[in-house]
This record gives structure tokens, sequence and C-alpha cells, in this order.
């Protein structure tokens, strides 16, 4: 690999995808729609070319001469219901299919645990959910997880058909400098110097550090074997819920007590909860809820074995370094 494109290089995983290449001597372009995207990208120390990723043919110049397409961009939380997510998620990643097709460039795919729909991930606290787990069928308004399970079939539907090589890789919830979703809320929760914590809080939560993903997408876009397959990303390190907190806190130099929370209420609180939010039409937000609460209370049921044996996955980055490291950046920057 001597040249890679970078689609969502200045977000939070295709930052640190543009770090990693560049420390192993790897010229980077990066995909920019603005000045500032352009700005951001160059800091990294990234080349900023011009274009859209729903734009075909700017996505095609910008590939032209690159060993490896990274397709990070994505919509995660737009205004707009499903047409939001489509555009960007499943037009996006068919333009970079054919960018890459006619780069004659090997396509990583950026994708999420979310292609597992979300029954699956906390219904049962002792399945492990690997890459050979079944799909189960989607709710219409999961419209995060229909894009990102589309434009992934996409993906690896090209590859089968010998238009591409691809893979794909699925992370879990991801943390790290950058951050713009995840530690944000954290941190503002922390800010007060007090947090709930359901249970006991010695679930093993479901997060992984945006340079291990960064670690084992570059892996994948070099391990011949890969092609054609999907790779879990989702458990770096074991850090409890408890301890995701105090380590932020610890990030954001002050103290937090931990306000400890029967499981049992918080569940009767979010059925009140869930039954107000449906009487005002909000179906969407009662799933985000029973997810959120399965989330903080059940252990990371996802398996990153298969990354570990085929890509030789081991990531580095430890919650004690990376966790404070990400709340004390959000600190200096939000």
């Amino acid at each position: 690999m001597q040249r890679a494109l970078v689609t969502g290089a200045t977000g939070l995983v295709g930052s640190h995808i543009v770090e990693r290449l560049l420390r192993d001597g790897i010229e980077v372009v990066a995909l920019t729609r603005g000045d500032d995207a352009a700005k951001a990208a160059a800091a990294l120390g990234a080349v900023p070319v011009r274009g859209d990723v729903l734009d075909a043919a700017s996505f095609a110049r910008a590939a032209r001469g690159c060993d490896v397409v990274f397709h990070t961009a994505a919509a995660i939380t737009p205004r707009g219901g499903w047409e939001a997510f489509r555009g960007l998620n499943v037009d996006g990643t068919r333009n970079a299919i054919a960018a890459a097709s006619a780069a004659h460039a090997r396509l990583l795919h950026l994708s999420s645990v979310a292609v597992y729909g979300t029954s699956s991930r906390y219904g049962d606290a002792h399945r492990v959910i690997d890459e050979d787990f079944p799909l189960e069928p989607l709710a219409d308004r999961m419209f995060y997880a229909r894009s990102k399970r589309e434009s992934e079939q996409l993906v690896l539907a090209a590859q089968r058909a010998g238009g591409v090589w691809a893979t794909a890789v699925r992370p879990c919830v991801i943390y790290g400098r950058r951050d713009r979703q995840f530690v944000p809320r954290v941190a503002r929760l922390l800010s007060r110097g007090i947090a709930p914590v359901i249970g006991a809080g010695t679930a093993r939560f479901s997060v992984v550090h945006a340079a291990n993903v960064a670690d084992g997408a570059v892996l994948a876009a070099r391990t011949e074997a890969a092609n054609g397959r999907a790779y879990n990303l989702a458990n770096d390190f074991d850090v409890t819920v408890a301890d995701f907190f105090r380590l932020g806190a610890r990030g954001l130099g002050r103290g937090v007590r931990l306000a400890h929370i029967p499981e049992a209420p918080a569940r009767a609180l979010l059925r009140v909860a869930t039954s107000a939010l449906r009487v005002f039409g909000s179906d969407r937000l009662s799933a985000l809820s029973d997810d959120s609460l399965g989330f903080l209370t059940r252990d990371n049921p996802f398996s990153s074995e298969r990354a570990r044996r085929e890509l030789g996955w081991q990531p580095v980055v430890t919650p004690e370094r990376g966790v404070p490291d990400a709340f004390a950046w959000w600190a200096r920057h939000h």
C-alpha cells in the first residue's frame, strides 16, 4: 500500500485511520467537501481533494492512483428520516464501490454491529455474537441499522460478483479523540459531578477505541484473506460501565459520584417513559431507550476473535489510557 483515499477523514474513525496510515509512511488523500474539512484534513497530514461521496465523478477522480479506499463517511444522526440515512450511507457506498473498482483499488468499508439488529444484542446475557450470527429482521424505523446493513451488503455483493476487492469491519460504540457523539454525551453527564449507574455498574461496556478500530481496518485492507469477509472490531479491552465513568471523570479533571439505581425500578421507569413516548408518536425514541438500557446493564455480547485470528488484530490503546485522553480532548475542544 503506497497511497490511500479516506472518506470521512476528519471524523472519528477516519481521522485515526489517517494518522495510522501516515505513521506507516503511506500517502493519504482525503475527500473533503468544504474549506473547513480541507483545513482539518491537512492539519492531520492528509492531502485534501475537493469532492463529495454523493458525486460519483469527484469520488472516482479522488480514488485515481490509490491502492486502497477507506470508506468511513456515514450519516449517524441526521434529520430527515430514512432518506437522509439512505442518501449518504447507501448511495455513498455505491459510489465508493464504483470508485474503488475504477481505480483497481481495494475497498475497506466501515460498517457497524448495528447490522445485527437490537433484540439480538442484549436479549440473552449468555449470547455471543460473532460474524456468523444470523441477522434478524430490522424494523422500518431502525434507519441507521438498515442503512448500514444495506450498504455492507452492497459491498460484499460487489466483491462476490468480482467487481472489487472488498472487506468490511463492524465496530460497536466508538470513543476517542474527535468523538462528536458518545464522549460528549457522557462528558456532559459527568460534568455535573454525579452519574447514574443502573445496577452495580459491573457490566462490560460495549465500546471500542477509535485507534484500535483504525488498526483493525488497516490490517483488514492489507490481508489478502480478508477479501469478501466482515470482521467485528467490537471488544478491544474489557471495561465496566462504572470504571468507564470514573476514567472519563479523571480525564475531565474532576471527581464524580456514581448513583446506583436498581435495575428493576429503572426498567419500570423505562416502561412508563416508553408508553408516554408512544402516546406522542415517538416509537423510534422508545426503541432507542430500551436498547440503551441493555447497553448499560448487559455485558458486551460481541466476539472479535475472527479479527484477532485472521488479521492478527492486537489492540494497544487500553481504557486506562484511551478513556481519560478522549475526555480530556473533549474538555479542551468542546
